[in-house]
């Protein structure tokens, strides 16, 4: 199993597209939806986390010049993690269910596009194979602790907190 950075997160964009997909498909009973967001909500509070916490840490410092794509995906994940917050505490009763969901797989699906068509070719060029495996491996040990669910304070407050540092 490959511990390459860049393959671990592609992974993780993967399976959350996959429950965009399922969310979006025609049909797709109101239960059906509530269970979707929720592991939504998971995935994307760990993806989050493991990369505000160490992907975005170690090439800001590995790659100085890649500074302002670091904080443009800090922003985005703020606001995903805004979006987040909020729909963890809505039901698809809500008459903003439907709506803050697809707003969010909006956002995450264009940061998703951003990094994986620009930015993770600029880390890939910049780093080496070796680095690039080290910071995978962080990534799979930090997801083992990372947060589950937004009501855990630490994902939202790290992120604000990233951007003042």
């Amino acid at each position: 199993m490959s511990t390459d950075a860049i393959v671990l997160l592609k992974e993780d964009h993967k399976a959350v597209k996959a429950l965009f997909r399922d969310f979006q498909k025609k049909g797709t009973t109101p239960a059906a939806k509530a269970g979707l967001v929720e592991q939504i909500i998971e995935l994307l509070t760990i993806h989050t986390y493991i990369e505000n916490e160490c992907m975005y840490p170690r090439v800001r410092e590995l790659l100085p010049d890649l500074e302002d794509d670091i904080l443009e995906s800090y922003e985005e994940h703020h606001v995903a993690d805004v979006l987040v917050l909020e729909l963890a505490n809505l039901t698809p009763e809500d008459e903003r269910f439907e709506a803050k969901t697809t707003v969010l797989i909006e956002s995450v699906s264009h940061h998703i596009e951003e990094e994986e068509q620009e930015w993770f070719p600029k880390v890939r060029e910049g780093l080496t194979r070796t680095q690039l495996q080290e910071i995978g491996a962080q990534l799979r040990e930090l997801k083992q602790t990372a947060p589950r669910r937004p009501s855990e304070p630490s994902a939202l407050r790290k992120a604000l907190d990233a951007l003042k540092a």
